[in-house]
């Protein structure tokens, strides 16, 4: 069986490229399909493997500013040549999907989320849109557009899968497909408890910060959690880089430490030394949540999306209601870290592991290639 993957862009680090080495493992010696990639950020994970790209990789600039070249993603994305393969599998939460395929071709979509800016979140991307006023007043007719065209490359798929129910909803209202939810995975090997976690919660251990991880990006709602923060006066710690760092750092008080980018030795370090996760955001599911737990830590979640699915309410983290900076102080004042258990919350996380995750792929795989050959 010949295989081929596809993501949609292959410069930076993060959940869907997780999932994309979880893939890997599955299939060693697949190519990448994907609209662009960059090596100095790439180069640290899929090395070996055989990157082939579509015409933007030869645009100047695209790879640190491909948010925007959407216009072109659509055409590019249809001109990759995958007709040598019997099984594709597209990683997506853009333009991945939209790949075409011979009518022998089995193409199985891991569906992170349907396009974001393109759905439930438009009107929200053109208030924010930051080129110039002349490019902004085009950003609507193109929204029509990628509307009409992602919905119409949903159609290319055979089978979707998704990351949590929250998605396969999303994926049933805007595509009108059907989707076998499969969490995404987490390496559990690469975290677990400390010694003590084991011994004790980080509140007896004298350690007292938070942490927050992720991509500085808007919808992360880091400037949420800072301004909360700014209140309490609490140490929260920040890993990850992105756009927004420089606005957040601005808004920052003495008592917020910026980390940046840091290697999977320190960050399961600061998971199983903090007191809790912070988590603000609504993701599609939120892998950064489950590493914390992957450490015994809990979690401090907004009560939405995928994180509804990953953390139980008083046993592995606690939520609070609104996206607010009163909501999220309410919660951190209320939160109690010596009445959460680690070793309960690492059991809890062992049930996402990376290899669990292997087999329910493998075995939607090969049931659904099966019957699509006869």
């Amino acid at each position: 069986m010949r295989v081929a993957l596809v993501h949609d862009y292959l410069n930076q680090y993060g959940g869907a490229e997780k999932v994309l080495e979880a893939f890997l493992e599955i299939f060693p010696d697949a190519p990448i399909y994907t609209l662009l990639y960059d090596k100095k950020i790439v180069n640290k994970f899929f090395l070996k493997n055989k990157i082939k790209t579509s015409f933007l990789q030869k645009i100047p600039l695209v790879r640190k500013h491909h948010r925007i070249f959407p216009p072109l993603m659509p055409l590019a994305i249809e001109k990759l040549d995958l007709s040598d393969y019997d099984l594709v599998v597209s990683d997506s939460a853009a333009f991945g999907k939209g790949i075409i395929t011979k009518p022998d071709t089995l193409h199985i979509c891991y569906c992170h989320t349907p396009i974001r800016y393109a759905w439930d979140d438009s009107h929200k991307y053109i208030k924010e849109f930051s080129m110039f006023k002349l490019a902004k007043l085009f950003v609507p007719v193109f929204m029509n557009y990628l509307r009409l065209w992602d919905r119409e490359a949903a159609y290319r798929v055979d089978k979707f899968i998704c990351n949590s129910n929250f998605v396969a909803q999303r994926i049933k209202k805007y595509y009108k497909q059907e989707s076998e939810v499969i969490y995404p995975p987490v390496d559990i090997k690469n975290f677990g408890l400390s010694d003590k976690n084991e011994a004790a919660s980080p509140a007896k251990s004298g350690v007292n910060y938070f942490l927050m991880v992720g991509r500085l990006l808007p919808y992360k709602r880091f400037d949420m959690a800072i301004e909360a923060f700014n209140k309490l006066e609490l140490p929260l710690k920040i890993i990850g880089n992105g756009p927004e760092m420089k606005k957040l750092k601005k808004m920052a008080n003495w008592n917020i430490e910026f980390l940046g980018e840091v290697d999977s030795k320190d960050l399961r370090k600061h998971y199983q030394d903090c007191q809790a996760l912070i988590f603000p955001q609504e993701e599609d599911f939120g892998i950064v949540a489950l590493e914390a737990m992957a450490c015994g830590r809990p979690v401090i979640a907004y009560r939405g999306g995928g994180a509804l699915e990953s953390i139980l309410e008083g046993k592995t983290g606690l939520f609070f209601d609104e996206q607010t900076v009163d909501s999220l102080v309410d919660a951190v004042k209320g939160f109690n870290a010596s009445k959460f258990d680690s070793k309960t919350i690492y059991q809890h996380a062992l049930k996402f592991d990376k290899e669990n995750f292997k087999e329910k792929i493998k075995e939607f795989i090969d049931k659904n290639y099966k019957q699509f050959k006869k």
